[in-house]
């Protein structure tokens, strides 16, 4: 399947898809907490539509990782640990690698000014050293950069099966502090060796950024 920013933004068609984003956004952003039980009866009132969609979204949210089930225990929002982290940071590692030498190859010249001005509009809200929120899509930097490797294979593994979970470390553990400045300077080595077309310089960047990355979400889990 052709991923693309367009698909990605995912336009809720329906009451169902509506209440499957907005449950996802909650749990990324940590509205509903790591961890918490998902009951379809409090969530169905919460959200104002049925059992049966409510149940149909924690459906889907289980193919997304962001849900686990447990017997006797029901449906549950993963939980954020430290020995999850690792071993969803090592696939990152190697596929996000992977995606920054293939974008390095295959972006467009047109691809490549898109990521920096990116960067550029990311500036204003990193030069107070605080944050570095990146909205999902095409307005997150990683994203697009998995997109520019154009390999469908490598999307559908990032996009569609873990990004969220990634998302999820990111946002509640990684996108504050003082690792704000020195993230945003690691993301412009690796578009300028994107722009130079050198793939290994590219993957080695983004590896390292990653672990990076893993070593200061894990810091603050511990």
């Amino acid at each position: 399947m052709i991923v693309t920013i367009a698909a990605f933004t995912e336009l809720a068609v329906t009451s169902a898809d509506k209440t499957f984003l907005q449950l996802r956004s909650d749990i990324v952003e940590g509205t509903i907490a790591a961890g918490s039980k998902l009951s379809e009866t409090e969530l169905s009132t919460k959200y104002q539509v049925s059992r049966a969609v409510i149940r149909e979204s924690i459906n889907r949210l289980e193919a997304c990782h962001l849900v686990e089930r447990k017997a006797n225990i029901g449906a549950r929002v993963v939980s954020l640990t430290p020995e999850g982290l690792i071993q969803l940071y090592q696939v990152r590692e190697a596929l996000e690698g992977m995606a920054a030498r293939l974008a390095a190859k295959n972006m467009s010249n047109d691809d490549i000014a898109a990521l920096q001005a990116l960067l550029n509009s990311h500036f204003q809200t990193v030069k107070g050293g605080e944050s570095y929120y990146q909205e999902a899509g095409d307005l997150d930097f990683h994203y697009r950069i998995i997109l520019g490797s154009k390999n469908q294979h490598l999307i559908e593994v990032l996009v569609n099966g873990i990004y969220h979970l990634i998302r999820m470390y990111r946002v509640q553990l990684g996108m504050a502090g003082p690792r704000v400045t020195t993230a945003f300077d690691e993301h412009k080595h690796i578009a300028q060796a994107i722009a130079n077309r050198d793939e290994e310089l590219a993957e080695m960047l983004m590896r390292r950024h990653i672990l990076y990355s893993k070593n200061n979400i894990e810091s603050k889990l511990q």
